[in-house]
């Protein structure tokens, strides 16, 4: 078996793992699997556009050192500078990634909608892995019924704040839920935000601008018990904005990933002040993504997804669900902006 095959063999079995829906309980695991599956499938990428490349050069290096034909000549030298384009386009893309984190809550619906919120976050780890982007589970707290009363991503990858940033908003599903008896179709709602995440060094954060607090790290059926205060919550006086963390198995850990979702969410405040203030077009034509805006329906009877800020509809459900959304994220980054005839 080549190296390229045992990459691909390891892959394929990591795949398989981070499908799993039992990792949604077990941030650490996740956290873990997902930054393998990367390393494997960019470690591949890498081999399999140096080996392409290293290819098509030694062809056209040997048209060069054999041929007359100018005409053939002109086609390898101009392939030959294509390749040391790319080469060089790899070399300035390499390591870039857009970092995010994502926010999925409950809203109008009780446990239906909690269990939607599952599928939800379970439909964008899906899609992280598809896109081979690093994702990890910050804050989480679960219901009885296995579903989500709240919980925070983290994700980053090449692209991911352009294609997710558009998914801040109101989900809301129509579907007959398993304990309805009678077949009514019942009508709930997620609310989502998506906040790029700010460098460190762009977002400022004084000691004295905090209050950092400490607790016990709790969870569904004692998974994230610990003994010791590990849990931090971390309150910005000026804002008001509050922020925990207890998933990581240290109070440092869980410290560093709380400060990183209160810099996203004073990063994003002050982006709305602004956004405001400038009368931003795109927000007024796609949406702002304000949690209290409609943006999407999924309906179960009729097997469809509709984008109502695009009047677009997809079907099959099911796939969707497990991450086949680029084609959505797709259309709204294609979405054209009406030119006023003014």
């Amino acid at each position: 078996m080549s190296v390229l095959d045992d990459l691909k063999k390891q892959a394929q079995e990591l795949s398989q793992k981070l499908v799993s829906p039992e990792l949604l309980s077990q941030p650490d695991k996740l956290r873990e699997l997902s930054k393998q599956f990367k390393e494997v499938t960019e470690t591949i990428a890498t081999y399999e556009m140096q080996h392409d490349l290293k290819k098509r050069k030694q062809e056209a290096s040997q048209i060069l050192a054999e041929s007359q034909d100018p005409d053939l000549r002109l086609l390898a030298e101009q392939e030959l500078a294509e390749i040391q384009k790319q080469e060089q386009t790899y070399a300035n893309n390499a390591g870039k990634k857009e970092r995010i984190i994502i926010e999925i809550r409950p809203g109008t619906g009780g446990d239906e909608a909690a269990l939607f919120a599952y599928d939800l976050t379970r439909m964008y780890l899906q899609f992280a892995q598809k896109q081979k982007w690093e994702m990890a589970v910050l804050d989480e707290s679960l219901t009885e019924l296995g579903g989500v009363k709240s919980i925070t991503l983290a994700v980053a990858g090449t692209a991911a704040a352009s294609l997710l940033l558009s998914e801040a908003g109101v989900h809301r599903v129509q579907r007959i839920p398993s304990t309805e008896k009678s077949g009514r179709i019942h009508t709930s709602t997620v609310t989502i935000a998506v906040l790029p995440e700010p460098e460190e060094k762009e977002i400022n954060i004084r000691p004295q601008d905090i209050r950092i607090d400490t607790m016990r790290a709790s969870g569904p059926g004692g998974q994230f018990v610990n003994r010791r205060e590990s849990a931090v919550r971390i309150t910005h006086f000026s804002t008001n904005i509050v922020v925990s963390s207890q998933t990581a198995r240290t109070q440092l850990a869980n410290r560093e990933q709380a400060m990183k979702m209160l810099r996203a969410k004073v990063a994003a405040l002050e982006a709305d002040r602004r956004s405001q203030q400038r009368g931003d077009t795109r927000r007024t034509q796609i949406g702002s993504g304000e949690r209290a805006e409609k943006i999407r329906t999924y309906n179960f009877p009729q097997d469809r997804v509709t984008d109502h800020r695009i009047k677009k509809s997809w079907h099959n459900l099911a796939k969707i669900l497990n991450g086949d959304i680029l084609p959505i994220l797709q259309e709204l980054q294609n979405f054209k902006i009406p030119k006023s005839s003014s």
